[in-house]
């Protein structure tokens, strides 16, 4: 083999890829040496002055590898993605199953020490939130002074049978007599209260992203520094509602080789191993199906793959290779940094019912407000008449000014509402039943209901 033919062996696209420049790991030829199952031998016809793939004896390689030896143990195929396979692997590694999309493995974006350095985002890569910047306490207003409470409504006799009927109506499986032919012979009213705190907080979280470069403007840090990821300006569409944005951090573009293709826009199908064939699935690679005729069994010529045993890759048509999804076949990617922003909306409440009314109950219904505040910070609640909403409110915001050290909190929100809580003592055929009216909407509980039946829906 002459000097020339041994030179042209050893060129290859892995090496010429700007910023992939690394030397191929151990386990590949010697520079200068030719690649093996060549020796003394001329190259088929076709390939003058080059030694054709290992696995494609006089066929032109797949396209991207024009007169170039893939690396050895990925015989008859272009290399894996990535481009090498591990280091120290064997020759003739067993390429991956059947089905299995070779670029599952590959990491979502570049490598980062391939990525440029960004002053203020040397930590990109650990994708932790940002710790929100120091600010000096928001200016408070004063506590609220005593104000007057409104008591909650009260509902006549009538009104809590009327609901005691329309509840029987809901249930299939409960006879309404029970509830029209019942006597109200006792009804005590009371309120139940219901506080609420929330806390809505921002939280930035930087982490490096790309998408398939097609000539768009890039905006690098030529055009100036980057701004800190606190100091852009990013507003929620709405407080107190959970949300996200993701928006590109200015003057952190660039534009890389695809890691996946490395750069070459394609990449070897994993569905038939980059051959542009599989074994037929009717005669399982024989070429002939066994079948019984005329009282004897024979071979029968299968006519899906033409005798062969073969039939051509639906994946890639044969060709051997697909179009990389990383980069959707430009071969170049966009990278810059992302910046996420999430507005989370912190909820708590604390409710105060002393009846057997379940308490969960009490957070379905509507009631009357009876306190409102809305403040970038805001005050305990120190002047309700039950002691219990305000060390309920005094522990809850205490609570929330440290609860979340990597958000910003924004701005805060808590109120109480009254619920009307109605306790009916009823008699129904000299049986006395308990139940519960509750919430404006006369919401009924009744977990003793008297006439109670079993029915089968057919």
């Amino acid at each position: 083999m002459s000097e020339n033919e041994k030179q042209g062996l050893l060129t290859g696209p892995q090496s010429q890829v700007p910023g992939y420049g690394a030397p191929p790991p151990s386990g590949y030829p010697p520079q200068g040496a030719p690649p093996q199952g060549y020796p003394g031998q001329a190259p088929p016809q076709g390939y003058q002055g080059q030694a054709p793939p290992q696995g494609y004896p006089g066929q032109a390689p797949p396209q991207g590898y024009p007169g170039q030896a893939p690396p050895q143990g990925y015989q008859g195929g272009p290399p894996p993605q990535g481009g090498y396979p591990p280091q120290g692997a064997p020759a003739g590694a067993v390429p991956p199953a059947a089905g299995q999309v070779e670029q599952d493995s590959i990491p979502s974006a570049p490598p980062i020490e391939k990525m440029d350095q960004i002053a203020g985002y040397e930590n990109v890569a650990s994708q932790d939130p940002l710790p929100p910047p120091s600010y000096e306490e928001v200016t408070r207003a004063p506590p609220p002074t005593d104000r007057q409470i409104p008591s909650a409504s009260v509902i006549t006799a009538e009104q809590a049978k009327e609901a005691y009927i329309d509840f029987t109506s809901e249930h299939c499986c409960y006879g309404s007599s029970g509830a029209k032919d019942s006597s109200i012979v006792d009804l005590k009213s009371s309120s139940a209260f219901h506080y609420t705190l929330e806390t809505f907080g921002e939280k930035r979280v930087t982490t490096w992203a790309q998408e398939p470069y097609n000539g768009q403007p890039i905006d690098g840090p030529q055009n100036g520094p980057a701004p800190g990821p606190w100091d852009l300006q990013v507003m929620a569409s709405k407080n107190f509602q959970n949300s996200k944005s993701d928006i590109e951090v200015p003057h952190t573009a660039s534009v890389k080789p695809c890691h996946t293709c490395v750069g070459n826009c394609r990449v070897r199908c994993n569905h038939c191993h980059g051959r542009g064939n599989n074994r037929c699935t009717w005669c399982h690679g024989n070429g002939h199906n066994r079948v019984y005729e005329d009282g004897r069994h024979h071979n029968k010529p299968c006519h899906h793959c033409n005798r062969s045993g073969q039939q051509r890759c639906n994946w890639c048509h044969g060709h051997g290779q697909v179009k990389c999804k990383t980069c959707d076949g430009k071969g170049n990617l966009k990278c810059y940094i992302k910046l996420t922003v999430t507005w989370t909306n912190h909820y708590d409440d604390h409710i105060v019912e002393r009846t057997a009314l379940p308490s969960e109950l009490i957070r379905g219904v509507n009631g009357q407000t009876a306190f409102e505040e809305e403040l970038p910070r805001v005050w305990a609640i120190n002047h309700f008449p039950d002691p219990t909403i305000n060390q309920a409110s005094d522990t809850l915001v205490k609570r929330h000014s440290t609860a979340f050290p990597t958000e910003r909190l924004l701005i805060q929100r808590h109120r109480v509402r009254i619920i009307p809580v109605n306790e009916v003592i009823a008699i129904w055929k000299n049986q006395e039943t308990k139940f519960y009216v509750y919430g404006f909407e006369n919401k009924v509980y009744a977990p003793d209901y008297p006439q109670k039946c079993c029915c089968t829906i057919l």
